[in-house]
């Protein structure tokens, strides 16, 4: 079955409308110091919005286990009905950066045809990522960082110097970003929001080469969603800490630890990626309130296409609810 026939322009809309709705709820909170409400909201609102959408939908990636989460959580279903869809979110990507005021916080959600999302256990990920246009395995998690700078430098015909490195800005990363400086590249520290970051090394006008670090697996799976409709490469591998993790990953489907995923191993077939800015960033603007209403700023994309759509939507809650969005 195409999924071209069921994600028209209609479900790309109303996964822009999902997102919007998250995003509205989360920015209400923008700056107060509470991100664990901030997610709240989000996701509150954005399980509510699901409601309204036109498919049969199993969430995969989502907000943990179901004993963890009190809705979006793993194996839950969404939808008003329709055709089977697996679906990744993350309502609040950057609650932190919510909390804080900070940039680049927006609301997520990728969707496939049944069986084409990792279904990736709530861990850590070792990730690399770079933007199109270069050869296949221009960079790669098996190889020294220096190594990595250098061959991407040569492809893009450039020196290690211009490079530009985003990075988590985290203690488990002092010795990735000693050996990039060690190279010679620039990095970028960012303080949250790793599927931004992944993002934008596909993006011209971000300024961001490579993206390099250990960050969340949803997330991962969700920024190689992003790459499968706009282009880039992307390696991932999960980082164990014990047999118990293991073992839950080879419930979900896992059955290599060591095996290092590409970007269409972890978003196969179909995918369409909808993402709507909290807070604003070099990707998206974000909620801008007036009164009765607001502005959002999304981007909509599917990889059947390589189509990319920016919608900015101005609400009126005088005559409707975050969830009519």
């Amino acid at each position: 079955m195409d999924i071209v026939r069921h994600t028209d322009r209609n479900l790309a809309l109303e996964l822009v409308r999902v997102t919007e709705a998250a995003a509205l709820a989360a920015s209400r909170w923008m700056g107060l110091g509470k991100k664990n409400e901030a997610d709240g909201a989000a996701v509150e609102a954005m399980r509510k919005a699901f409601d309204t959408v036109a498919i049969d939908g199993t969430v995969v990636i989502g907000e943990g286990e179901m004993d963890e989460a009190p809705m979006l959580f793993i194996g839950e279903k969404v939808g008003a009905g329709g055709p089977a869809m697996d679906i990744a979110v993350d309502p609040l990507e950057g609650t932190t950066l919510t909390a804080k005021g900070g940039p680049n916080a927006m609301a997520v959600v990728a969707l496939a045809e049944h069986g084409n999302f990792l279904h990736a256990p709530d861990i850590y990920m070792e990730k690399i990522a770079v933007g199109g246009g270069l050869p296949d395995g221009v960079v790669g998690l098996e190889e020294a960082v220096g190594k990595n700078l250098r061959e991407l430098a040569k492809a893009r015909k450039c020196e290690v110097r211009d490079l530009v490195a985003c990075i988590l800005d985290r203690d488990r990363h002092k010795e990735l970003v000693a050996k990039t400086r060690e190279a010679g590249a620039r990095i970028m520290l960012i303080s949250d929001g790793d599927v931004a970051g992944v993002i934008a090394t596909a993006q011209a006008q971000s300024g961001v080469d490579i993206y390099m670090g250990s960050g969340g697996a949803p997330e991962g799976v969700l920024a190689a969603a992003a790459l499968r409709c706009i282009g880039g490469q992307m390696q991932g591998r999960l980082m164990f800490e014990d047999e118990k993790q293991i073992s839950r990953a080879r419930e979900m489907g896992v059955m290599d630890p060591n095996h290092v995923y590409t970007v269409s191993e972890m978003a196969r077939g179909d995918v369409v990626f909808a993402a709507t800015g909290v807070t604003s960033g070099a990707m998206l603007r974000g909620v801008r309130w007036f009164g009765k209403g607001a502005t959002t700023h999304s981007m909509v994309m599917r990889s059947k296409s390589g189509t990319v759509r920016y919608v900015e939507a101005h609400h009126n809650f005088a005559t409707k609810t975050w969830v009519q969005v």
